[in-house]
């Protein structure tokens, strides 16, 4: 239509006109907007009001010859207004080099209607479900993984409470090692104190599920609440042991004659770009000493200082900010975090809501669709000898696994990073609330760890990988981070099926390969291809290690 094209953003360089990715300011006013181009009000077409002095009859009145030019202007814009206003008979359509908002040279970035229409699919889901089981059991749900569920919750609720609050130790701990001038110095043996205590108390909580025989599902909330609580207080433990050192080092410098002069050691944070760390490249040429150790003496400041300027090293050494720092929802320490000026309550419904309501359809999803897929591969796996039968089984699996499977992923990243970790930011006013990117666009596994779980990435960014650089190659380092990363899978798979199988360790390091063979010149830069494949891995990857973690 005639004003279609203010919707759109003109690209002088090629001459397409793309949609704007924010829809224009009242829409109200564009759907109002008729057949023959006027504006209707109350069904009727909006027309221009007279002047308000009554005067003007609407025509336009002759000019003398004599007229000033300003006169002429005015005039000659009341016509062109005046023949804007004017309908066609047949309405006239303009048209002009546009994109498709699913273009990938568009702009519009809001798809928000298929966020509602996934949710709408899963009802659909949820009341077939229903009518079919209410037509075959006469009940409209199964309650098998409900009562798994339910199975020495209280237990489970009081042993993740006594997990969480042993990570406390670490705040007396840290204190022994800041006030110790002989072998408990942090530098010394406090970092190797800290370090057994964490193996320790790993080995303890990861047992404790299989002492007391809990069920699968307790056991999978438990392990990955104690994996998530070990990087916290490791965090925690060797974040403030760095401030300990660099405070050492501030005092020392009152008397510079016996003092360390080397260049301070900067801890890495989150925006830190790692890949240009470089402790040599820390040091700068100084005029004189005295200058040398003014500005020693600034950096270690700096590096005590919280980057909002609010908290210094040791003023954070309290109960209440450890307290703090357990329910923000980060996994690196940081001695002030940005915050929000209140807690939204009513969003802190919704989001706990909705937390709810994705366990209830995660819960459906095992119980109608992977459950009994399983078991009837188990028994049929059970009953024959025949290799070739075997192979027809599990494929017949993974194939029945891989819808349920995707949407198990998607319901799983939404309790986790936009409903949990919402709430707890909610709670916190925790105002950095970016814990996932558009990661369903990566293109190969390096920018799918980077951007799907964003806290996990900070953490193995700044303890493993940043922590490691001054001593390894940047693709030592990889390695080393993508080791760890696996083993930890491989242990939340292990207890979780209670099998030792290393499928899991194995799918993660043939990663880094697959993202070798995607960024050579024959595959690198076809963003679509890559993206596919990505997907397909996804959705495979899944069904076939639960297939054979289970079956196998």
């Amino acid at each position: 239509m005639a004003h279609s094209t203010s919707q759109h953003r003109y690209d002088a360089s090629d001459g397409i006109i793309r949609p704007r990715p924010v829809k224009p300011g009242n829409p109200a006013v564009l759907r109002a907007q008729g057949e023959d181009g006027g504006l209707k009000t109350n069904g009727g077409v909006l027309k221009l009001e007279s002047p308000a002095s009554g005067l003007s009859s609407g025509r336009s009145t002759p000019l003398p010859p004599d007229a000033p030019p300003s006169a002429l202007s005015i005039s000659s814009a009341r016509k062109q207004v005046r023949a804007q206003q004017k309908h066609r008979l047949f309405p006239s359509i303009d048209y002009a080099a546009r994109v498709s908002h699913f273009d990938p040279k568009s702009d519009y970035r809001d798809f928000r209607g298929f966020f509602v229409l996934f949710w709408i699919g899963l009802a659909i889901m949820v009341i077939t479900t229903m009518l079919r089981n209410i037509k075959d059991t006469g009940v409209p749900f199964r309650f098998g993984v409900w009562a798994l569920l339910i199975e020495r919750v209280w237990q489970l609720a009081l042993t993740d409470a006594a997990m969480v609050l042993s990570t406390s130790l670490s705040l007396p701990l840290h204190k022994i090692f800041r006030n110790s001038k002989g072998w408990l110095k942090w530098a010394s043996g406090g970092m190797a104190v800290q370090s057994i205590y964490q193996a320790c108390w790993l080995v303890l909580w990861v047992n404790w599920p299989f002492i007391y025989g809990w069920t699968w599902t307790a056991q999978v909330f438990f392990t990955l609440h104690t994996i998530i609580f070990l990087m916290k207080m490791h965090s925690y433990a060797f974040y403030n042991g760095h401030l300990s050192t660099t405070e050492h080092r501030l005092s020392a410098l009152d008397n510079p004659e016996s003092a360390s002069t080397a260049a301070a050691v900067r801890y890495p944070r989150s925006s830190t770009d790692l890949n240009k760390l470089d402790p040599s490249k820390e040091k700068k040429a100084h005029k004189d000493e005295e200058e040398a150790l003014s500005e020693l003496r600034e950096d270690l400041a700096i590096e005590l200082t919280s980057p909002l300027g609010q908290v210094t090293y040791p003023q954070n050494l309290t109960w209440s900010n450890y307290a703090d720092y357990i329910l923000v929802p980060t996994l690196c320490y940081e001695l002030e975090y940005p915050r929000t000026e209140r807690t939204q309550y009513l969003e802190l419904f919704w989001k706990t809501l909705a937390v709810f309501g994705c366990i209830f359809l995660l819960t459906i999803t095992s119980e109608e669709f992977i459950v009994p897929v399983l078991h009837d591969a188990s028994i049929r796996l059970n009953s024959i000898s025949s290799t070739s039968e075997t192979l027809l089984i599990m494929s017949e699996t993974i194939s029945l696994l891989l819808f349920p499977f995707m949407v198990t992923f998607l319901l799983i990243f939404l309790v986790i990073f936009e409903y949990v970790l919402g709430a707890f930011a909610e709670i916190t006013c925790f105002a950095d609330r970016h814990f996932y990117s558009d990661w369903w666009n990566s293109c190969d596994w390096l920018e799918f760890s980077r951007e799907w779980n964003i806290p996990v990435h900070h953490f193995l960014r700044r303890h493993v990988y940043g922590a490691s650089r001054p001593y390894l190659s940047r693709n030592m380092s990889t390695l080393l981070t993508f080791l760890l990363s696996a083993l930890g899978h491989e242990l939340v798979l292990g207890c979780i099926t209670k099998k030792v199988r290393g499928y899991g360790f194995l799918a993660q390091m043939l990663q880094l390969p697959i993202v070798a063979l995607q960024r050579t010149r024959w595959v690198k830069g076809k963003r679509l291809f890559n993206n596919i494949c990505f997907w397909i891995s996804m959705i495979l990857g899944l069904s076939i290690i639960c297939s054979l973690y289970v079956l196998v």
